[in-house]
This record gives structure tokens, sequence and C-alpha cells, in this order.
């Protein structure tokens, strides 16, 4: 008895909990139970809420050739520190590296360099005799670490793009690999598409340099540009509020890199402005310090992806590592912009290769469908399970009902998104948990046909069933989980739900089913006899 008692009230705390995650999500945002109520619903996957579906595609020739580019800065500042000059490391192609050895006397040296720290990178592939002593050094990557490259860039970029969206708000976004260097990113709920696919494509290369102040715009807007400068442009609103792009001329040497950020928010001025205020790395505060010392009464650049933001005079030595970016932003052009500083670069453009939108009205028919499918099935299986059963039917019935609770409570509690081969995996779980409870039933019956007694027919009915039930669960359990590893957003979404129905099913068909029988046994319910 106190065993039964104590099984009660596991089963009232169990579902009391199931019932409190799943109110939530069918209570409107206003209604006073949400103040009591955990604050957690079930998310509506992108196919029952709508929103968008965008394939990219990772530029891997630039990816490769920033590689060849910093593998070159690298290797001309280690020779520098052994006396060994190189000029002009540059890319040649996808997969090589150029430079010209002013002293060939020193090709051993340099060499013996090269295999000592870069031979898991590249191998020398030509080397050429020029005047004067020169020397031509042709550098190739190896495939194995060009396929590394690869796929660190892939890495990089799916943990840039998912830092962005997690803090653009998305919930439950689906960001993922698909074959041949592209990406699936899946936005539940959101709308605005071109405000998605800005703020996923910007590289967000961020770069100080110093303004050549004494340079001739209109010379350099001809081509001719001063040694070492670079022609640039920095927006301007005009007195309409159209904005426009006035050329400047830049040094081209870079002071400090947006690599040292470590905060961007957005704050405003006195006049209610919208601007971005930086925190730089302890190393970048330094650097930031120093520049800025070397270079007061100048104007320093603030270039993001090529495009001079504003171009503000340093008036004086800045500590602290704070900077800020001005350039007539809106609020929400700022928060974008303080998004992407904040998650860090991509290291290699990406394009759009597909996008699609799914309305919210197909998302609404979508859910509306599968409701009306998962009540019509049902239904039947109710219905059936009345006629042949009898009252063990009607506690089938009353079983289910307690499933889709404890599933909807479960993906509420964990924030689970449920999609629509969500809810064609909650259908299935109908039909396995009933076949859960025929067994147990069809064994029941079979003991009372040998003669035993309700009370020991049941309890051999539920031992026996019991094994049966669980290995037939686990097994599905573990095909759940393979297609959670290794499928697609749809496909993790039905085995999630698939899962957690599994488990409900043998909760309730082997724990709370047999509280039932115990008091039908016992004659505790007014159904009569045991009879099945």
């Amino acid at each position: 008895m106190n065993s039964l008692r104590w099984r009660i009230i596991l089963v009232v705390v169990v579902l009391g909990l199931g019932g409190m995650y799943t109110l939530p999500s069918f209570l409107s945002s206003d209604n006073a139970l949400q103040k009591v109520l955990p604050d957690k619903v079930v998310n509506l996957g992108l196919d029952l809420k709508g929103g968008i579906n965008l394939t990219l595609g990772v530029d891997m020739q630039k990816a490769l050739g920033n590689t060849l580019d910093q593998l070159g800065e690298e290797l001309r500042a280690e020779a520098r520190d052994r006396d060994i000059l190189i000029l002009r490391p540059r890319a040649a192609g996808q997969d090589k590296l150029q430079f010209l050895l002013l002293d060939g006397h020193k090709s051993e040296e340099l060499e013996e360099l090269i295999g000592k720290h870069y031979s898991k990178q590249v191998t020398i592939s030509d080397v050429e005799e020029l005047q004067e002593g020169k020397k031509r050094y042709v550098l190739t990557l190896l495939p194995e670490y060009i396929e590394e490259v690869k796929k660190l860039t892939i890495d990089q970029v799916l943990k840039v793009i998912r830092n962005r969206i997690d803090q653009f708000g998305v919930t439950e976004p689906d960001i993922r690999r698909l074959q041949q260097d592209r990406l699936q990113v899946q936005l539940p709920g959101m709308e605005n598409a071109q405000r998605a696919v800005d703020l996923i494509q910007k590289t967000a290369l961020l770069e100080f340099k110093v303004v050549d102040d004494e340079a001739d715009v209109e010379k350099a807007l001809q081509g001719v540009v001063p040694p070492g400068d670079e022609l640039a442009y920095i927006k301007k609103e005009q007195a309409g509020g159209e904005t426009v792009k006035q050329p400047i001329v830049l040094k081209d040497k870079v002071l400090l890199t947006g690599k040292h950020i470590t905060d961007a928010q957005v704050a405003f001025n006195e006049f209610g402005q919208a601007y971005v205020a930086l925190s730089f790395d302890r190393r970048g505060a330094r650097i930031f310090e120093r520049v800025t010392g070397e270079n007061v009464r100048k104007r320093m650049a603030i270039v993001l992806d090529d495009t001079v933001y504003s171009a503000p005079t340093i008036q004086e030595k800045i500590a602290g590592g704070r900077a800020s970016i001005t350039g007539q932003f809106s609020p929400e052009e700022a928060r974008d912009l303080a998004i992407v500083l904040r998650a860090g670069s991509l290291p290699a453009p990406v394009k759009i290769l597909q996008e699609s939108a799914v309305g919210a009205s197909l998302g609404q028919q979508s859910i509306d469908q599968g409701i009306f499918s998962m009540i019509v099935g049902g239904v039947l299986v109710l219905v059936f399970m009345l006629v042949y059963y009898g009252v063990g039917g009607l506690i089938v019935d009353i079983l289910l009902g307690l499933n889709i609770i404890l599933i909807l409570g479960v993906l509420a509690g964990f924030g689970a998104t449920l999609t629509l081969p969500g809810i064609a995996g909650m259908i299935l779980i109908i039909g396995m948990a009933v076949d859960a409870s025929v067994l147990i039933f069809e064994r029941i019956r079979e003991e009372l046909r040998q003669g035993l007694s309700p009370a020991k027919a049941v309890d051999e009915g539920f031992t026996r069933a019991t094994l049966t039930i669980v290995d037939a669960n686990v097994t599905t359990i573990m095909a759940a989980v393979i297609l959670y590893q290794f499928g697609t957003g749809p496909i993790r979404g039905f085995a999630v739900t698939l899962s957690v129905g599994v488990l409900a099913s043998m909760f309730t068909a082997i724990f709370v089913a047999r509280i039932f029988f115990d008091l039908w046994v016992q004659r505790r319910l007014p159904f009569g006899e045991l009879k099945l």
C-alpha cells in the first residue's frame, strides 16, 4: 500500500511538472497565469513558424589567398630576423607563393628555414636564378594543408555566423555545413531577409589607418596615387539625408585591426546620434595608445570592409583601450555593426547561393494540418482500444493524453524546436504507445486464461511484457540518436520528438498504467472486476 501511494505521488508530481511547462505554450502573453508558470515555451521551427532559409557558399579561393599572404608575411618576418632579405611575397594562383631572395648566397639558409618551420605547409617547387645574384622562389601549398585550411575556414565561418545570429536574437537558428563548401542557415520567425543577408555576408575587416591630408585627391581620382598611399571613400550624409561617398587618400599601412576588439556596444551622443563604442584587449590597447601618440593632430580613418566610416582628428594620445566609430548610423545600423564586430570577422567572403522564405500563413497551415491528422489518428486509435479492450482501452486513452502532455512539457523545458516532422513523430508515438499497452494487455489475458488470480495476472503480465517493451524502445532510441547525429534540421527535430515520446510512452505504459491496474485489482475503481 505504501508503495502504491508513493508511486501515485511520483506520477502526480511528474505530470504536474509536465503540465506546468506545457501550458505556457497555449496561453497568450498577457494571461495572468504567465506570471507564475515557467517562461519557457515550445519553439516552432521554420516550416511551422515561417522564416528564412539560406544556402551559402564560402569563397575558398579568397581563403587560400589570405592564407598565402599571411604565410608570406610570416616567412619574410622570420627571414628578416636571420638577416635574410626577401621581397614581394605574393600569391601566384590558388596554391603558390612566390618571392625574391636578394642575396642568392643565403639560399641554403632560407631553404633550411623553410624546411624547419614550414615543411608541413609548403614545398619548394621552383627556384630561378636572376641577375645580380637574386633568386625567385615558388612555394606550393601541400594538398593536406589545403584541406586543413578549408576545414578550418568552414569551421570559423560557422562559428562567426552562429555568433552573429545568436546576438541578432533569432530563436533556435539551424546552421550547418553541407557538401562542397556550402552552408545552410535557417532562421525561424525572421521576416527581414535582406537584413539577415547583410549581417551574414559582412566580412567585417576593421582597420585603422592614417589619412594623408597632403595628397591631392583630384590626382588620386585620376589614378595618380602617391607611393605608400591608397584611394578610399568616406561615407558622408548630405543636407537632404542622402548618403554619398567622398574620396579620401589614406596611408596604406594598417596601424591596428579589429582582431584585438573585445567588445562593441551601441551608444548615443548628446545629440541622440548612434555610434559604436569599441573596447580593445590588452595588446590592442597598447598598440592604440602608441599609434595615437605618434599621430597627434593627424586624422585617423576607421575603415570597415574598404569603406571609411569616420576619420576623426587625434587630439592627444588615447589610453585605456577605447575608441568609437561614428558615421551617421541609424540605431539599427549601429546595432548590426556592433554585432558583427563583437562576433568577429569572416575568414573568407560568403555568397548567397539560394534564398527562400516560408510565410507565416504557410506555417500555420502546416500546424493546422498536422494537428488535424494527429487528432484524426488519435481518435481512431482511442475508439479501437475502447471497443476492443473495454475499460483497459479507456486506461490507454488516458495514457495517450498524458503522453502528449509529457512530450510538450519536455520540449518546452529544454527549449527544443517543434517542426512538421516533429509532429509526425508525435503521431508515430501514438501508435507506439498503444503497441506497448497491447503487449501488456495480451500478456495479462494469457495469464488470466491460465487460471491466475487478477492480481497475479497483472503482476506477471507487466513483468514479462516490460522486458520486451524496453528492448523494442531502446533500439528505437538508438535509431533516433543516429538520425539526430547525422540528420539536418527537420530530421533532427523528428529524432528529438521521437526520443522524448518513446521515453514518455515507456513511463506511462509501464509505470502509470500499473497504478491504474493495481487500483482496479484492489477494486478502488468503479469498473467492476478485471476483464480484458
